[in-house]
């Protein structure tokens, strides 16, 4: 009785160590058996593994792609402009035994390089290759950061610059530079256009020059383009002969007003007097009258005529 319990003690304790030697390796892991604290150059596949019961451990590794996102870096460009840049880092396990045994912690250790890589490249870009060469430079920080990262077993896929944040008085700088030179290309190309109309106006005038009828068409045209409105009023040019017709008739309205009133005064008018004049008679032909005879108005004539 005594001998059963003892078997059954024993194969229970078996199948409880075979159960603790069975590890389960997933597909996104690698593992790494560790035997008497020496690592085994055998790296375990995915899949149901079994280990030495008190001798083997075993340490799985991550071999996904890992986003790592590199903290905001501030530093000066090479033109001593003042700015802030954060990127981030797109890396896997390449050997995972290298990964576990040649740095304590991997994925710190890539986030220093990171940021470090970024500081340099900061300072040796200039602005606008932050601004719009930024192809070249991600390629440029993968590969400082890639560098080291190969004696780690790490592999780096990619790293971009996300933002690229600037002082408010740089800011203020660019947009008010932007807003120059839009004004600039404005006026080049209202100049142009201004210059191209003059030539096709003059080309065109040139050729109205030698068919006089084209300007007569060309003006009922415009006549036509203003009527189809019918909210204006149009007025309409004289032709130049009609208007020197009114100028001669003028003229000669103002000569006839300029003659001599002497010519054209009657019998008993005088120049500056519309009124008939009274031609005095001789003395000796006009009967005395007496002063009792000659009404009031009369004397005052005569008086008026001496």
């Amino acid at each position: 009785m005594d001998i059963n319990i003892i078997l059954i003690v024993i194969a229970f304790f078996v199948i409880v160590v075979a159960l603790s030697s069975v590890r389960v390796v997933n597909q996104i892991e690698r593992g790494i058996v560790f035997r008497f604290g020496r690592a085994q150059k055998e790296v375990r596949e995915p899949g149901l593994r079994m280990l030495i019961p008190f001798a083997e451990r075993m340490k799985k590794v991550n071999v996904q792609i890992v986003t790592m996102p590199v903290p905001t870096q501030e530093g000066i460009t090479r033109d001593n402009v003042s700015v802030r840049v954060d990127a981030v880092a797109y890396f896997r396990v390449q050997d995972p035994l290298r990964a576990t045994i040649e740095v304590q912690n991997y994925l710190y250790a890539v986030e220093q390089v990171a940021q470090t890589s970024l500081r340099s490249i900061i300072g040796k870009s200039e602005l606008d290759d932050l601004l719009t060469n930024r192809e070249e430079l991600n390629r440029g920080l993968a590969l400082m950061i890639d560098s080291p990262a190969l004696g780690w077993g790490i592999h780096i896929d990619r790293v971009e610059i996300k933002d690229v944040q600037l002082p408010e008085t740089m800011k203020r700088s660019m947009s008010r530079q932007a807003e120059a030179e839009r004004e600039r290309r404005s006026r080049v190309i209202v100049a142009d256009g201004e210059l191209r109309a003059s030539q096709k106006l003059a080309d065109a005038s040139e050729i109205m020059s030698k068919t006089p009828g084209a300007l007569q068409l060309r003006l009922l045209q415009t006549v036509v383009e203003v009527a189809a409105e019918k909210n204006s009023t149009l007025i309409m040019p004289l032709p130049v002969e009609l208007l020197r017709f009114f100028d001669r008739a003028t003229q000669a309205t103002g000569q006839v007003a300029e003659q001599p009133r002497e010519e054209r005064a009657g019998p008993g008018e005088i120049e500056g007097d519309s009124q008939p004049r009274l031609e005095q008679a001789p003395l000796e032909d006009t009967p005395a009258l007496t002063e009792a005879a000659v009404p009031e108005p009369a004397k005052e004539r005569g008086a008026a005529t001496c």
